[in-house]
Order: C-alpha cells, then structure tokens, then sequence
C-alpha cells in the first residue's frame, strides 16, 4: 500500500492558491539551459526527434518528458535536469514531435500516448550511454505517456532502467480534458488553444489535401480539438475513444517498476479521476503522494530550500538503490 501520506510539502505562503502556484513558475521562473548536447534521433517512419544531453559517461541517467506544448527546453525540465545534475545524474531531456523550434514532418504529431517515441528514446539511451541505472521523469502529458509505457507491458523493460517519477499527472484525460474546459482555467485553456491552433494551420500548409480548418478559430476546448484533429489524426474514432485508450489509469496495475505519482490535491487541471488512490493501494509499485499544496507542475520551493518541491522529492526517491 506505498500511499505517502502525509505529505511534508507545502507551497510558500505568499502563494496562497491552486492557480498562483501554477502560474507564478511557469511565467517566472528562469533557469539556464543545462541540456546542451545536441542530438537529432532519426525514426523509421521518416520524423524525428530532438534531444538534449548534459552527458554521456555517468553512472546514472535520466529521461524527461515534457508536458503539453511545452518543449526539453522548458524551465521546469530545465530545472529538474539542473537539480539532477548537482547530485550526479546525466541527463537526457526530449522534445516530441511537432512541439521543437523546426515543425515534425509527418502529418501525425505527438499525443498523450504515444509511447512508441518514448520507447525510441529509452532504446536509444540504453545504447548510447554507459548508465549501469536509467530514470525516468515526466511532467503532465509526458507523465501520463510515462505511466503508460510502464504499464501497458507492450515494450519489454531494461533491467537498467530503475525508478520512474511523474509529476502532476491527468491520469484520467477525459476528466482533466473536462476540468480544464471550466470558465475557472479559460486563461489556461485558451494558451494552450492558440498554440494548438498555430500547429494545425501550420499543418495544412504542410499537406494542403490533407487538413481542414474549417471552425478552428471558433474552437475553445480539447474535446473539441480532439475530436476533429487529434483523434482522426492518430488512428481514433473521436475524442471519447482517445481518451479512453490514452489515459494511463488503466494501466497503472501493470506497473513493475518503483514509480512515484506527485500530483497536487489543488492542482487545478485535474479532476477527481485523476487521483489514482485504490490504484496506489493496490499496487507493490506505485507510490502515490499528493500534497495539499503545489498546483499543477508548480511546487515552488519551500522557506529556506532552493529546489524546487517536485526536484527535492525527485531527487529522495530516485536516488534509492
């Protein structure tokens, strides 16, 4: 039954709420790029990705999956790489597709699923880097794609790769899909529109036959944008059956890899769906941790700690051998 409760996070006071502990580090936080070393991973069916190293000959690695429309050069990738590093990680951050400086090239993109791109690039890491111990880290979307690798038993698993962390997770899609549509998070929302939308036109010049933008300005929630592009672009029938099949809580009882799940009770993306409990409960693996405090992937640091909640509670349970 690994639920940690209580939790010993809590948000500084001069952050008194689910939103201001979201949106102060996203639009504040500054931190340098870490992950320098660059590299492009070319796939067998003709895209690529990008990754950045911070090094390639430590004992210990690990991978960081970015959350939706956000990139490896994010602030809070950069600076869980940067708090990793100090306590001797190597690190490799990844950009999906579509969301780097240069547009992916097939018509398809990323999405909340897609493990096939994670498991390209464990494979890849697995052979390119002398780590004897691999983690792997995931924020938001690319924490779900995390649980869900680890879960749905459809790529074997390394014995190198050791613990898994993911941070402010929507395990349940369509319930964060339908928390996110609240006039509540409409600023959130609509951000994460206007890039989404920029994607899809981009796309339609790219393959003019292929895309139709009729009604996409009018369009002001995911299941909306799901159900006309991201479903019919990624094999699915609308946006109820991509979430069903995408959601990594069905496969979180597959999970046979020490995981810990770091999502805050006020994090204002997710619905109650999203909180796991009788699957953490369930589970030999799954440690499910929910401080009161701490929004969505905010976790600002607490008086008198530099770090970053979700990077000291990283850096406690990844570093366990």
């Amino acid at each position: 039954m690994p639920l940690i409760e209580p939790s010993s996070y809590k948000s500084p006071l001069w952050l008194p709420e689910g939103h201001s502990q979201t949106m102060v580090p996203a639009l504040f936080r500054k931190v340098p790029q870490v992950t320098c070393i660059k590299e492009r991973l070319e796939l067998p069916d003709g895209d690529f990705l990008d990754l950045g190293w911070s090094g390639k000959n430590g004992r210990r690695l690990a991978i960081l999956s970015h959350g939706l429309e956000a990139s490896a050069e994010t602030e809070y990738v950069q600076g869980m790489a940067a708090a990793l590093m100090r306590h001797g990680w190597d690190v490799l951050a990844w950009t999906f597709r579509g969301c780097g400086k240069e547009p992916n090239r097939l018509v398809q993109m990323y999405h909340s699923g897609s493990t096939g791109d994670l498991d390209a690039i464990v494979q890849h890491a697995l052979t390119t880097h002398s780590a004897t111990k691999v983690d792997l880290i995931g924020f938001s979307l690319g924490g779900n794609l995390t649980l869900k690798y680890l879960g749905e038993r459809k790529f074997p698993l390394s014995p190198r790769l050791h613990r898994a962390m993911a941070i402010s997770v929507p395990c349940d899609l369509g319930s964060s899909s339908h928390k996110l549509a609240r006039l509540s998070n409409k600023l959130y929302m609509e951000r994460f529109m206007i890039r989404m939308r920029a994607k899809i036109r981009m796309k339609k010049r790219m393959f003019p036959g292929e895309i139709d933008c009729t009604g996409l300005g009018g369009m002001r929630t995911f299941q909306e944008f799901d159900d006309r592009f991201t479903a019919p672009l990624h094999g699915f029938r609308d946006a109820a059956d991509y979430w069903e099949k995408n959601s990594c809580k069905p496969f979180l009882g597959g999970i046979r890899l020490p995981t810990l799940l770091f999502t805050a009770a006020n994090d204002p993306f997710l619905g109650p769906e999203c909180f796991p409990w009788e699957e953490a409960e369930s589970s030999a693996f799954l440690h499910l941790e929910v401080p009161q405090t701490g929004g969505h992937v905010g976790f600002s640091p607490m008086p008198g700690c530099g770090d970053y909640g979700s990077e000291v509670r990283a850096i406690q349970f990844l570093d366990i051998f």
